[in-house]
């Protein structure tokens, strides 16, 4: 048999999911409604700063950012796994521990081979491959 106040519980997130948006609505509106729309030719300019633009617009950027980029992710998601296992870790046990100690070496490995290949070295010169 349905519980007829099975979906009650759920009216104070209701309540709060609507009062968020309406509020969220109210600021873009009122924004619009009582901000300036005075328009000068900085603002119509293609960037913010003004400066004409020069050079390349398709220009290429080293590889290197975009790989520092994947490798934080990689362990920042390292460290998001680490949360909930120190949470119940006590209940685990001895084999909770050690299998964290493999992932964390396994993690290590990982890092110390980016390291050795110098994807994290700022210092070393690129290869100009023209």
């Amino acid at each position: 048999m349905l519980d007829n106040n099975y979906f009650i519980r759920y009216l104070p997130l209701l309540i709060q999911v609507g009062v968020g948006i309406a509020l969220a609505a109210v600021m873009v509106t009122l924004s619009h409604l009582l901000g300036k729309h005075k328009w000068t030719p900085a603002k119509n300019s293609p960037y913010e700063c003004g400066i004409t633009p020069t050079g390349d617009a398709q220009g290429r950027f080293s590889v290197k950012f975009y790989m520092v980029a994947m490798l934080f992710i990689l362990f920042d998601v390292e460290a998001v796994f680490l949360y909930p296992w120190a949470v119940i870790a006590r209940k685990l046990g001895m084999f909770g521990f050690w299998e964290m100690l493999v992932y964390i070496g396994l993690v290590l490995v990982g890092f110390f081979y980016i390291w050795k290949k110098g994807m994290i070295d700022w210092n070393k010169p690129e290869r100009n491959e023209a």
